[in-house]
């Protein structure tokens, strides 16, 4: 019986051999430079004792196609697929960065077949790297994550990466130091200098650096004297937060200056090379450059710290400044049936002095 033109086909190899039939389908044409002849390209599905096991390899391979190139392919190509699709899910870039950077130390698996990679090739390639702790266990995740994608599309049978021993966590050591009154008299005394506003804006706001870099010229309310914005959880995502008053010129002058660029967001930097629009990674660059100018020593964070720490000295309601910087409000009472108003938030916020 003839198959259809295009369906595969099924025929028998010369010679004494153990399964002598073979599957074949066609996955494309080449040219030959030399004939100028196209000649079709063909992937094997695979050897038979008998022509009709492999006639019904074929039927089962039409009826629901796979990649036949899989039992082939190496960790490298495996992670260039899952990738290419994972990439897209991610909201910034730094977190795909976080993930290439990790990356590089997986080398020695590159041009391994992911179907003979085992446990000890992973442990070993996390245990050789010559990189921290975080930078590990960015790996083991990206293990985890490949493993689990190669799982659902059937590349391989095990999942060796959930076997895989994990790193120990090292117990963060965060210092937070919050801006002294002298600090910040300093940086209203230097509004001239780039990016000094924005610091500012972020001591009397709370919010968090990377919130900070990417607010929206949309959502600024100078009417109202209220910002919108915010990532992270679901307490901190989509709030609203009102303007201190001491900071108000400076969010005005911020936002005119975006207007006549053009700008999304509210703070811009018009000496980027890939775009006015700021980014967290753009804006620490430009932090730890104002804190040397200044000859100051602080982190990005040390600005919302120093926001919550004068709050809380000021005696803002503990409530209202959880619904200010995005935590999470515990006592169930106060989150469900207590609702603030603007200018309550507005009132506790002017405490500080």
């Amino acid at each position: 019986m003839k198959l259809p033109n295009g369906y595969g086909s099924v025929y028998k190899l010369s010679g004494k051999r153990r399964c002598p039939y073979i599957a074949r389908v066609t996955t494309g044409w080449a040219v030959d430079m030399d004939t100028k002849q196209r000649k079709q390209q063909y992937a094997t599905i695979g050897y038979f004792k008998t022509k009709q096991d492999a006639l019904l390899a074929l039927a089962a391979y039409r009826e629901n196609p796979y990649d036949l190139h899989a039992s082939s392919m190496t960790f490298e190509q495996a992670y260039d697929k899952w990738s290419a699709d994972y990439f897209l899910t991610l909201s910034n870039r730094s977190s795909v960065r976080t993930i290439t950077c990790a990356w590089k130390y997986c080398e020695p698996l590159y041009n391994m077949r992911i179907r003979d990679i085992r446990v000890s090739h992973l442990e070993g390639t996390i245990k050789a790297a010559d990189t921290g702790n975080s930078t590990k266990q960015r790996m083991k995740s990206i293990f985890n994550m490949l493993y689990r994608w190669a799982m659902k599309n059937e590349i391989v049978d095990k999942d060796y990466a959930q076997l895989c021993d994990g790193v120990k966590r090292e117990k963060a050591q965060i210092v937070r130091i919050p801006f002294s009154v002298a600090e910040v008299q300093t940086l209203y005394d230097n509004t001239a200098l780039p990016f000094v506003p924005m610091i500012l804006i972020g001591i009397y706001s709370g919010w968090r650096p990377q919130e900070l870099a990417v607010l929206k010229v949309v959502d600024i309310d100078l009417e109202h004297w209220v910002y919108t914005g915010g990532l992270k959880s679901d307490a901190g995502r989509n709030r609203m937060v009102p303007m201190h008053s001491r900071v108000r010129d400076l969010v005005q002058a911020e936002y005119d200056k975006a207007v006549a660029l053009g700008a999304d967001t509210l703070f811009t930097d018009e000496t980027s090379q890939t775009g006015i629009s700021l980014t967290y990674d753009k804006y620490r660059a430009r932090f730890n450059k104002v804190m040397r100018k200044l000859k100051m020593d602080h982190k990005p964070h040390d600005t919302r710290h120093t926001f919550i720490t004068n709050a809380k000295e000021a005696g803002v309601d503990e409530y209202m400044l959880k619904m200010i910087v995005g935590h999470e409000i515990e006592d169930i009472t106060e989150r469900v049936y207590t609702h603030r108003t603007m200018q309550q938030l507005a009132a506790e916020i002017e405490k500080i002095k």
